[in-house]
């Protein structure tokens, strides 16, 4: 997606490679394993300090996981990055068999539905006062942003769609809607 517009993506595998990019996105996956990859490779801490000092990051799915400042039903001893002033429950729509797809109002994507493609997807429980909803499902919250973090509960990589990636991109610039 970041190719598609006109972006150079590097992979982050240790402290160094998270020091020479302008921006993050972490992306969907499990995130209990992430998790514990993050500690593994020694990224937690500098992840969670480039997170403070304002590194813009887009989470998408798992990611959103990662980014939550508070988790219902993670596993036992998961961690998040935090950052992002919500409460997230993992696998909320159901297994694999109950992935779904909907059209989703987006207002800071303009006036076209952005489609959205469900995944064992989480949920946002709760948005706390530092954040800012973006966009429901049936009255539940799948899109959230606080200054630079963004985080999303669905897989927009999997769509035609760039919108999403376009407004990291912009976040990025320092161009915040």
């Amino acid at each position: 997606m970041l190719a598609a517009l006109g972006r150079e993506a590097r992979l982050v595998r240790d402290p160094a490679d998270l020091a020479a990019v302008d921006g993050c996105i972490i992306p969907g996956g499990e995130s209990s394993v992430m998790d514990k990859l993050c500690r593994m490779f020694e990224l937690q801490q500098p992840l969670r300090d480039r997170i403070q000092s304002g590194m813009p990051v887009f989470g998408t799915c798992a990611g959103l996981i990662m980014l939550a400042d508070r988790i219902v039903d993670g596993m036992a001893g998961q961690e998040t990055l935090g950052g992002l002033d919500v409460t997230v429950r993992r696998n909320a729509f159901g297994s694999q068999v109950d992935s779904f797809e909907a059209d989703l109002d987006v207002p800071e994507l303009g006036p076209e539905p952005s489609h959205a493609v469900f995944i064992r997807a989480p949920i946002i429980e709760s948005v706390g006062p530092k954040a800012r909803t973006l966009a429901d499902v049936n009255g539940r919250t799948v899109a959230a942003m606080q200054g630079n973090l963004l985080g999303i509960s669905f897989h927009p990589e999997v769509t035609s769609d760039t919108r999403w990636h376009e407004l990291f991109c912009r976040i990025v610039d320092g161009i915040t809607p």
